[in-house]
Formats: structure tokens, sequence, C-alpha cells
């Protein structure tokens, strides 16, 4: 694992411009590009802002997105470049660091979206058709008001991501102009990293993630400094609850754990948290994986384990309408190291979808983000134990999800 900075993004990113190569399944099949943007906060020592911005499109008649009725929007069409348009939706939320303003944008538009091959791509030859130095670059646009748009330079050397937020989220308090470059932070947590895994029948999924980068821009006008997270995703079965969360380190480390879980909380028909349902997860294949920059090296966790917790009132900080926020206490270990931590949510993103169904049902999902605080991490292998004071920060962000969408 090298410190050094990449000249530019490694990796096989010729499906990362288009819509995958799985099977369409009807009701089922979901694509979409995220990107996180984490900033240090210098006035709440151990936070970070956050903003998430999800660029999507789902092989459905109709689905209600957080209240918006969204019908589909028509074809997607597909040019002999292989550039595409598409119907779908863009949907971002912006936190603070210390209040959670979502959605700042909810919009619906068709996109394009082509790799830096393309004739149409600035730069291009118009005698060649073929972009200068193109490597890996490309760009989603949506066709929109505002530039809503994200995309990687033809030499790979950066990602750019622009956004403004909607007046309603404007009036709210949000910040209204956010503009970043995102560049490699090094060889094993920026270069391009893909998986594929088929559940059953053509059911399954693609993700492509890169796993960190440098992050530097504006927000509304002011400079600033921080980290990111994307993955570009396609998923072809319903969506049952899990828990994921990944953290940034000082020093270039990344961390991440996945638990994918059938409870009783597949039954909720609304965004309510802390039920009683919500307890008794019967966890599916767990997993995790730390890119450890100090030791100079990465290890894969299969054995991973996520407790909910709620924490008393009087320690509790709580979302926007008056509900304790989680602390998660996660474990992972394999045959060399062990790793524990508790991470305590200081702000709440929510996005519900409610999709019609067979028999004139509706199935519903509730899908949560948490900026988080790192509150105690102990992590322990054949060179000793590290704990919290052996990083200068840590920065991250957790789901948690319930329902089914099918």
């Amino acid at each position: 694992m090298q410190s050094t900075e990449p000249a530019r993004f490694e990796g096989d990113f010729s499906s990362f411009w288009n819509l995958d190569t799985l099977p369409p399944l009807r009701r089922l099949s979901w694509w979409w590009w995220w990107w996180l943007v984490l900033i240090p906060d210098p006035e709440r020592p151990g936070r970070s802002k956050q903003l998430m911005v999800l660029w999507s499109t789902r092989d459905c008649e109709r689905i209600n997105v957080s209240g918006y009725d969204w019908w589909g929007g028509g074809r997607t069409a597909v040019d002999e470049e292989g550039g595409i348009v598409f119907p779908g939706m863009v949907a971002s939320w912006w936190f603070d660091g210390e209040t959670v303003h979502e959605p700042i944008v909810l919009e619906e538009a068709r996109m394009a979206a082509m790799d830096s091959g393309h004739s149409l791509w600035p730069g291009a030859s118009a005698e060649s058709g073929e972009a200068e130095a193109a490597v890996g670059g490309g760009a989603v646009v949506p066709i929109a008001n505002d530039d809503l748009s994200m995309g990687m330079a033809a030499d790979s050397s950066h990602f750019w991501l622009k956004l403004s937020a909607s007046e309603e989220a404007k009036d709210g308090g949000s910040a209204a102009e956010f503009d970043f470059i995102m560049r490699p932070w090094n060889d094993e947590i920026s270069a391009l990293e893909y998986k594929h895994n088929m559940l059953v029948g053509n059911m399954g999924y693609d993700i492509l993630r890169i796993h960190g980068t440098k992050c530097e821009g504006t927000v509304d006008g002011e400079p600033v400094e921080g980290t990111a997270y994307f993955q570009k995703v396609c998923v072809q079965a319903p969506s049952i609850p899990w828990f994921w969360g990944m953290l940034h380190f000082d020093n270039g480390s990344y961390l991440d754990w996945f638990l994918p879980h059938y409870s009783f909380s597949m039954t909720a028909h609304d965004d309510r948290p802390w039920k009683l349902r919500d307890f008794g997860q019967l966890p599916i294949q767990g997993a995790g994986l730390w890119k450890d920059a100090g030791r100079q090296r990465t290890e894969q966790f299969e054995r991973c384990e996520v407790e909910l917790i709620k924490p008393p009132d009087d320690e509790a900080l709580f979302d926007g309408e008056g509900n304790p926020l989680p602390r998660f206490h996660i474990r992972m270990w394999n045959g060399r190291t062990q790793i524990g931590l508790v991470v305590a949510a200081v702000g709440r993103a929510r996005w519900t979808f409610d999709q019609p169904t067979r028999a004139h049902m509706t199935s519903h999902f509730t899908y949560n983000e948490y900026p988080l605080k790192v509150e105690e991490i102990t992590v322990l292998d054949e060179k000793g134990v590290r704990t919290l004071e052996d990083w200068q920060w840590i920065h991250g962000n957790a789901e948690h999800s319930w329902g089914v969408l099918h």
C-alpha cells in the first residue's frame, strides 16, 4: 500500500458510464451513481460536514420517492457510440455539522451519460470523433436548469461534482452552491474496484467502488478540503434491511462493514425508527474491509456483527422529529486482526420508497444515512493494539434500512 498520491485514477472504467450488463428485471432493477463528500468540521471536533448526491434510475412503472411520484419517465436511448440518455432522478442532502438539510435536491430529469471517447465530449476531434487523451473519463449530466453534473476528466486525473440546492432548501438554511474536485489519495483506496454477486436465478448485483479520494472545492464560494467516497451500483433483487458503514482515517486508511439481515423490520411501512420490530436481526452474511495504511496491507473480514443501540434520552442526540439518533457497535475479526468500534450518529437523512407491486399492494423501504462521530475504536493484530488516539481524525457515515422493496 503506497502513501504517494497517484497521478490518475486506475482501474477498468469500461462499464462506468453505462447501465451495466445484467439483464433488467421489472420492478427490481436499480442503477445509481453515488458520491459522499466528507469535510472536517473545525467547530465540532470529531464531526464532518457531509454532502451526498445520487443519480439514479429504476426499471418500474411508478415509485414514490420521499413524497415525489416518479412514473418511470420514458425510455432509455443508446446512440451508435454508446452514449445513453435515460430517465431518472437526482437526490441530495447536506449536513452542515449540526443540521441535516434534506432533500436539498430531489429532481426528476432525463440524464445523458457518455465516456470521454464520445464525439460530443469537449475537446473531441471533429474529424475522428475521438476525445483527446481519452483514458476512462466520462460524465453523467442531468438535463436541468441547474448544473447537477458529475464526471471524470479524460486523462483520469480527477472527478468533478457540481450541485445547486433548491430554493426551498436554501430558504431552510442549506448552503446553496457546491463545486468539488476529487483526486486520488493513494494507490490502494483510490483504485476502482469491482464486485459481482449473483444471488439466485438472474438476481444479484454489480458494484464499482472508489473507497477514498482527496477532495477540494467550494461551498458557497468558501474553500474547503476533505475526502470523498464513490460507488456505482446495479441491483437486480428485492431490497432488504442492511447495516453498512465506512470510515476514512487521516493516514489514508479505510474501513467498512456490511451486514444484510432478516428481521421483523421487513414488515415496516413507514420511516419511524425504534419500533419493537427493529430488534432481533437474523444476519445473512456479514463482511468487512480494512485497508490499513499503517501496516501497509488490506484485510477482508467474513465475520462481522453490528449491534443497534438506542441511547438513553439524557445521552442522546435527536433527529428533526425528536427521535433519538442511534449508536452502532461493530465487531469484525479474522485469523490475524480484530476490530471493535462504537460510532454515534450525529444526524439523520432518510429516503422512503413506496412501489406498487402485485395484487394492488405497495412495498415500502426506508433508507437511513447517518453522519458519524467515532466514540471508540480498537484494532488488535499481531503487532499490537491501536485506539482512537493513534489517528488525528476519523470521519464516516453509516446506513440502516428497513422494509422490503420489490
